[in-house]
């Protein structure tokens, strides 16, 4: 396993990608990278029994998502801000209507975001999604009906959000 370079292309070509999956998963860059860092050491660890196999990347992600919901991952609350500290910065921070989507989506449950990224994200069937999240295929449209409620509610109805229409459902 030691020096092996399969490993090491494994990670250098398919980083940034976990990196991106990650992000939308935690919701921040620092969670993100924990997700990533813990799911590649254990996918070291298992690397001689995967490396044959076509596809590691379907392991490194359903280990993320396991991360994700996991209790250990509760060990603290962070409340994330958007103001940015004082200085210069160049990124822009999501406006209007994008900010009111990406706090609602910060907001919701574990569960329920994890849910809607392996869906909407991954573009992952009902029973995919339980089969990564280890629940029902019932649990899982629930989870992501009351998702997407809460994000409807959190969006205007007009959806300009993304220049896309609004999230489904009629207008309540």
């Amino acid at each position: 396993m030691d020096g092996d370079p399969r490993y090491a292309d494994f990670v250098a070509e398919r980083g940034d990608a976990l990196l991106r999956y990650g992000y939308v998963l935690a919701g921040n860059p620092h969670d993100a990278a924990d997700l990533v860092q813990e799911a590649l050491l254990r996918l070291r660890g298992a690397w001689p029994r995967l490396r044959a196999k076509e596809n590691p990347e379907s392991y490194v992600r359903t280990t993320m998502a396991r991360l994700h919901l996991s209790a250990r991952r509760l060990r603290r609350r962070e409340l994330l801000a958007w103001d940015l500290p004082e200085g210069t910065h160049e990124d822009a921070l999501p406006r209007g209507d994008e900010r009111s989507l990406w706090l609602a989506l910060a907001d919701l449950p574990r569960k329920q975001r994890a849910v809607l990224v392996l869906r909407y994200y991954e573009q992952l069937s009902d029973a995919e999604i339980a089969a990564v999240l280890g629940i029902s295929r019932g649990t899982v449209r629930s989870q992501a009906s009351r998702a997407l409620d809460k994000l409807r509610a959190a969006v205007p109805a007009d959806g300009a959000a993304f220049g896309k229409p609004h999230l489904g459902g009629s207008a309540r």
